[in-house]
């Protein structure tokens, strides 16, 4: 599932109305952020856009897929993602409101999820964990190390 850097640079480049979008390498491929949300995987220089029962019908009516994958059962998975069309690539505003409705469909999922697993924009604030005397210890003696170096 190798995924170029120079794709990867293309696709942000063209989302760039959506706002900021990151990229994260993930199992071979990479996912597209927007808001902390997963809303495109990229695998094998193909973009995938995350669908679900509202915007799902759009690419059955392109003949687009599923992105599949196979377990470590020797089963195919299927994920809530589906090719993009490459006509989209012609089209920028369009291409623009697919990644957008993608966006939404990541929305609603995070939304459906219970408060203390939403990664998106109504997620409660992250809660910094409390330092351990341990931890405490492993950075005095880094710092005196650095120190004594």
């Amino acid at each position: 599932m190798a995924v170029s850097n120079e794709y990867t640079q293309f696709l942000i480049e063209m989302l760039v109305p959506l706002g900021p979008v990151k990229s994260r390498r993930m199992f071979g491929g990479s996912g597209l952020f927007a808001d902390g949300l997963m809303f495109g995987l990229i695998a094998n220089e193909i973009l995938y856009l995350k669908v679900d029962e509202q915007n799902q019908p759009a690419f059955e009516a392109e003949g687009m897929d599923p992105f599949t994958y196979e377990t470590k059962a020797g089963k195919r998975g299927v994920m809530s993602y589906w090719q993009a069309p490459e006509r989209l690539f012609d089209e920028p505003d369009e291409f623009v409101a697919w990644a957008r409705d993608a966006v939404s469909v990541a929305l609603r999922a995070d939304a459906a999820k219970p408060p203390s697993q939403r990664k998106g924009p109504g997620a409660p604030p992250k809660q910094k964990k409390p330092r351990t005397k341990r931890s405490a210890v492993k950075k005095r003696a880094s710092k005196k190390k650095a120190a004594g170096s």
